[in-house]
Parts: C-alpha cells; structure tokens; sequence
C-alpha cells in the first residue's frame, strides 16, 4: 500500500523521483576537438561523407557544395525523387549564416523560394546546429515547406530601343532620293497570308481517358522490363520520352546516311494510344529522318492496336524497307518540283514573247500549260532514275503495293506456301499467351510405297530436302517440309512434300512459340500429340502454354518420283481401331502369355499388332518375323522398339522381375517366402509325401 502521510514541502521520500537534477551531476555533451579547433571544416567534412557532393570554391573564399537530398519519409506525399541543392558556405561561418538555392527545374520558382525561406527559419530557430543537423531539419520540414502557399514570383524581361536606328534609316533613305531624283516607284500591296483553317481540339471523355492511361501504365512498364538493362535505354523525368536501342535487322539495306543508327527516341503522349506516337532517329541528319518518322507516325497513329513493343519489333525488322520508301518519295517529289520549275519557265517565256497573239489578232486567248502529271506516263524520250529505282519494271500487274522479300531467314520471314504435298495441322490447337507457333524441327514417320514398311525420319528442317531409304526393301524415297504459321486464325502447320513413300503420323518435334505480350520468340520445346507445354517468356516473364491434341495430315497432291516394281500384291495394315494416341491400351498391353509386357509388337511379315509371339502364332497362318516397331501399352503411340522404355511417355513396358513369387504376385516356391498359413511351408519333402511321388 501507499502511505498517505503528508511530508513537508521540499523534503524528499526515498519512493520519490527528483524533479531536477543536481548541478554538479550535470555534464555537457563532449565536443571533439577538431570540431573546437575548426568548426567550419569539420562540418563540411560530415556534409562530404554523407552526401559526397560536387564542391568548388569561389573567389572570397565561399564554398559551394551541390548535392542531392532525397526525402527520407516513405509516406512524402509530392512526386519527388530528389532535391537538387546549393548551399553555399561563406568563409567567416559560423559568424555569417549559410545560403541555401534550390536548383530543381520540375519545381516552381514559387514553391522553391518556400523550401529556401524555410532553410532561413531553421537557421534562426537553430543557431548552435551543424550543417548536417540542418539539413536533416530541412528533411524533415519538407511536406510543410512544399504544402505552403506558392509565393508570387515577378519574370524580367529586356527590350532593345531600334528606333534610332529606324530613323537614321529614313533620313538616309530620303537623302539618297533627293540625289537621284528617280520617280517614285509604285508600290506594291503585299498579298494577305492565307488564313490557317481552324483545326478543333480533340476531346475525350473519362472512360476513354482512364483506359488509355491503363494501357500506357502497361505497355510502357512492359517497354521498361524489355529494354531497361540495355546501354542506350534512358527515360526522360517525366516518363514522356524513351531513348532506346535499335539494330536493324538488315543494317546493310539501309541508305549510308542511315546506316549509323544506334539508337532512338520514342515520344509516348500521356493520352497514349488516343494521341499517336512520335519517333526521332538519334545518329542521322534531320533532313535525311524525317521522312522515315513521319511513315512511322503515319503507321502507328494507323496501327493503334499494336503495343508499343510490336511497333518496335516491326521498326527493327522492316527499317529498311521503309527507309528506301521514304527514299523514293523524297526522289519522286524532288522530280515532281523540277518539273513544275520548267513549267513554269517555259510558261513565262511563251507569255514575254510578243506576235503569237497579234498575228490573229486574239490577244484575249492564254495558253494554259499542261500539268505535269498527265505527261508522266505518255512521254517516250525521257529515263527517270527515281522511276526506275521505285517502279518494278519486270512485274507489270495491276494489283499494286510495295515489293515484299519473300526470303525465308528468321523467324518473321515465313509466307504463304503453294499448297501441294501433304498439308500438316492440328484441327484443335490450344494456344495461350501465344501469337504465333512454328514447327522448326520436325519427326515424322512415312509408309515406304513398295512394302508398306514404317521409316523415321527426323530432323526435318524448313526448306531442306532430306534423302532416306526404306529398313526393309531399301527404296529410296525423299522427305521436304515446308513451314507456316500457327495463330489464332490458322491451324495448318506447312505442307510436307514426299517421294516413294506417304505421312503416316508425326513424332515428338519442336515447336517455337513467340509470347503475346512481347513478340519474342521463346527456345524450341519439344512436344507430341496430346502433350500440354507451359513455360515462362525470357523477356516479359509471362507465363504461355500450348497443346495439339490432334494432328491431321490431307493428302492434296500425290509425291513425285517413279517407285519401283512391286515385289507382290500389297497388304492392308490394320488401323487398330478404339485405341486413341494418349489413352492406355486394352489391360496396358498385356496379354495371358506375359503378364508383365505392357505393349504390342506390329510384326513385319504381316504388318499387323499383337501381343506376343504366341498370340501371333495363334492368329496368322504364316511363320513370324521379327518386329522393328512396338506399341506402347500406356500411351498408345506407335514408334520404333525399344528394350525397356516409351520414347514418347518415358514409362517402362516391361515389369520388374520376379522375386520368388509365382507371375502375379499369387505365390512362391522359395518356402523362406511363404506366407505361415500356407499348409506347403511346413510340409516334409520326405516321409508319405515322398513314397506317394516315387510310386
């Protein structure tokens, strides 16, 4: 309990806490002594360790140290990565005050001159603080300083006096009148400039507002994760302006003014995509860019559904075809000036020569020349380079449109292919976060046309012909794929031209998705029919997947090349009907002679599927042969044989060994193995039991 006895005033309880300390416990805080001894020097040794900033001296001995001040509070409230300060340290400090001058040029000279009165009122309220403690006030303070009012700023302005100048003019001019005494010239009325059409602003309303912002925030921060760990990336402070690098796909194409490009800079408006892009091409003239930006305008203000990532792809891939049509149109409007300047001349001419009007006596008739453009097309005599180099003379249809190279490097050179072979597809793809599939190296199995034998053949490669013979009979046959591309739109694969021999099915090949979000081709996968790829992009990191449950060949034209005579009538193989690539087999392949073999074995005296060697036997009337293919009984895909494993699903088509039980795990012999309750564990060989087996 706390007692309640009353103690006199002043007097102190052992239970009490004092409310001063004595003076003689009171010590001051140390100083260290090059502090006492230079405090001038110390102190801009502690601005210098922790800021490191940029100092020079002026010539009354003022030290001036420009550094950067980032706000420490997480919560600051205003977009401000930095305070850029001067402060500017006088030789007699501490006896004269220090100076502080904001040099931000995204801050308002009003709201500058706040942070700057603000450092003054630290100054007085701390006169015995250090630079440092100062300018963590000033951390501190910097909400209240910026939330205050902006204070009024007033912009000088100089004009120079001329009309001296004017006058001396005129009175020289008067003078040298007077002199000649030549008769006033009438003077001409200069033609008003032609009034500029008033082009109303574009407006927008919020929803299409707070969507564009959405997608500039997204594009722009996929633009970033793209190109931001690359040497020419900068970003401007206030996110418009993006410098980013560029290699042209064909450098050589490119016009040798433009062939030094290393870099551009893209113009990203903040109402992206309702206002269109702008490019400047750094490394190049002005004269010789600028009409490769405005095609580049022209098509993304067209193009407004492509990210700016595609616009990118598409400026490196095709710079140089756009460069040679910006080239053509400069050469052809160059052409175009030319020939209205001799117009003209030959126009003025005819007018200033006298008698062509007065031999009729019809002054009142004017000959109006001829434009030029109607004679472009119907003059025989004259040889236009610029025409020669723009037009195709060789490939005179009327449909149009640039020349397009139709080579097939890369993997954006694929075209259209004539449509003959054997058509490859995959009736129900499923592509997600993927634009666009592409088989690069393709496997497939074909049917020799002489003895209906399955072959191999791998390592099918886009617009290379490969040359096999058949296992069995040896027939020669070739094997050419010719590739397309898989999208949204398209299922079909390519088409595969054969000779001697037909598609039978496709094995495990690879495919090279390219993501959606970023148009970068991914690393080939390799995948087979029903199989389910997912990966991860190496650029954006987004996640894309993909599967061929089906593969469908049409046969549209029949393989060249002459076959050989037939060796006897040909036998129909079986199609193994109710079995489905992917699903398991009936009993996995099993069979009553081996319980422990999960497969079929397509025999090659016959062409047909069985089991075993003994079910075959029992089937056929004619001996076996051996067989070079098998079915795996727990995906049912058909492939070459192989002793212990699928080549497609990896599974074993062989069960493990016996360990002293009967097959099927039901019994043993090994009596160290047998089960108590089995009556033959404990039963003597010899005995009864031995003399019932002798007699």
């Amino acid at each position: 309990m706390i007692s309640t006895r009353n103690f006199p005033e002043g007097a102190i309880d052992g239970r009490q806490a004092v409310a001063r300390a004595p003076d003689s416990h009171v010590v001051s805080k140390p100083v260290p002594e090059s502090q006492t001894k230079d405090p001038r020097r110390y102190q801009l040794d502690q601005m210098k360790k922790l800021y490191s900033p940029v100092q020079n001296t002026l010539q009354d001995g003022t030290t001036n140290l420009q550094f950067k001040l980032k706000p420490s509070d997480p919560d600051f409230p205003f977009e401000l990565d930095y305070l850029e300060c001067e402060l500017q340290v006088p030789a007699s400090y501490p006896e004269k005050s220090p100076l502080l001058r904001v040099k931000n040029k995204d801050i308002p000279r009003g709201f500058a001159v706040n942070i700057e009165k603000g450092w003054d009122k630290l100054i007085q309220e701390k006169q015995a603080s250090t630079l440092l403690a100062l300018t963590n006030a000033l951390d501190k303070s910097l909400e209240a300083f910026l939330s205050e009012r902006k204070t009024e700023t007033v912009t000088l302005l100089s004009f120079k006096d001329t009309r001296h100048l004017d006058s001396s003019a005129s009175v020289l001019g008067e003078t040298s009148s007077s002199k000649t005494q030549e008769p006033p010239k009438p003077k001409s009325i200069p033609a008003p400039a032609p009034r500029k059409p008033y082009i109303q602003e574009e407006t927008f309303t919020e929803e299409q507002v707070r969507s564009a912002r959405a997608r500039r925030a997204q594009e722009t921060r996929q633009l970033e994760s793209r190109m931001s760990r690359l040497s020419h990336y900068q970003k401007s402070a206030d996110g418009v302006v993006y410098t980013l690098p560029l290699e042209p796909r064909r450098r050589s194409e490119l016009p040798a003014e433009l062939r030094r490009i290393q870099s551009v800079q893209l113009i990203i408006p903040l109402l992206y995509p309702l206002q269109s892009l702008k490019l400047l091409l750094n490394d190049a003239e002005s004269k010789d860019a600028e009409a490769l930006e405005d095609i580049f305008a022209a098509r993304a203000s067209q193009q407004k559904q492509m990210s700016l990532t595609g616009h990118m792809n598409y400026l490196s891939q095709n710079i140089h075809m756009m460069a040679n049509q910006a080239l053509a149109a400069r050469k052809q409007s160059e052409t175009l000036q030319t020939r209205a300047g001799e117009t003209v001349t030959s126009a003025d001419e005819q007018a200033s020569t006298p008698g062509v009007a007065g031999e009729d006596g019809k002054s009142h008739i004017h000959i109006i020349p001829r434009p030029p453009e109607w004679s472009f097309d119907n003059e025989s005599g004259e040889s236009d380079d610029s025409d020669s180099d723009y037009w195709d003379s060789e490939d005179e249809s009327d449909d149009g449109g640039a020349q397009i190279d139709t080579g097939t490097e890369g993997v954006s050179r694929v075209t259209q292919q004539v449509e003959k072979g054997t058509a490859i597809s995959f009736p129900f793809i499923e592509l997600y976060g993927i634009e666009l599939l592409q088989v690069t190296i393709l496997n497939i199995s074909v049917k020799c046309e002489r003895c209906r034998t399955l072959n191999d053949v791998t390592g099918l490669r886009p617009e290379v012909e490969k040359e096999s013979s058949c296992s069995k009979c040896a027939t020669a046959f070739t094997v050419k794929f010719r590739q397309e591309m898989v999208h949204q739109n398209s299922v079909r694969a390519g088409f595969i031209d054969v000779a001697s021999c037909t598609v039978n099915d496709m094995l495990p090949s690879t495919f090279v998705p390219t993501c959606s979000r970023c148009s970068t081709p991914s690393q080939g996968l390799v995948s087979v029919r029903g199989e389910s790829i997912t990966n991860v992009c190496r650029e954006c990191h987004a996640k894309f997947t993909f599967k061929t449950p089906e593969v469908k060949f049409l046969a549209i034209t029949h393989g060249s090349g002459a076959l050989p005579p037939a060796a006897g009538p040909r036998r129909r193989q079986d199609r193994l009907p109710g079995v489905r690539a992917g699903e398991p087999l009936p009993g996995r392949g099993t069979c009553a002679h081996y319980r422990r073999s999960y497969r079929w074995f397509r025999f090659g005296c016959c062409g047909r599927v069985h089991a075993c060697d003994r079910c075959h036997d029992a089937a056929e009337d004619h001996p076996q042969e051996r067989a070079a293919r098998m079915v795996c009984g727990w995906c049912a895909r058909e492939q070459r044989y192989a002793p212990d494993a699928c080549s497609f699903c990896g599974r074993a088509v062989v069960g493990p060994r016996a360990r002293g039980f009967w097959e099927g795990g039901k019994g043993t012999r090994d009596r160290t193995r047998m089960s108590r309750r089995d009556k033959r564990k404990f039963r003597r060989v010899g005995g009864s039991e031995g003399k019932k087996r002798k007699e």
